[in-house]
């Protein structure tokens, strides 16, 4: 229950977000929901396998070299998911610093209950 209700309110700052950046679009609140849970998978199955591979780098730049990992998913997640459309790398990076961002905060909505 818990996945499910983490998995809704990734769709809600999906949704916030797309409606506050310029280059993020949305078509549907369902497109949220899909856009959410291809995240999930990608985030559980390709994220630690671009963190491996590019380990090196990660380690050189410090750890800001996520940021481009987490750009790169969102991207592969535009692909998928018709309706979810991210107009550039710098929009895909400062949107996927606020979904963590309000991920965060929803989330630690949801573990003072």
């Amino acid at each position: 229950m818990n996945f499910i209700l983490r998995l809704l309110l990734t769709a809600l700052a999906v949704v916030i977000l797309a409606k506050l950046l310029p280059g993020v679009s949305v078509d549907s609140y369902w497109t949220a929901i899909i856009v959410a849970i291809v995240l999930a998978i990608l985030n559980l199955i390709v994220k630690p396998l671009l963190i491996l591979f590019t380990l090196p780098v990660t380690i050189l730049t410090l750890g800001l070299f996520l940021l481009v990992i987490n750009a790169i998913i969102i991207f592969i997640a535009d692909g998928f998911v018709s309706g979810f459309d991210v107009d550039g790398w710098l929009i895909a990076i400062i949107f996927s610093l606020l979904l963590s961002l309000v991920q965060s905060l929803l989330f630690s909505i949801l573990k003072s209950d």
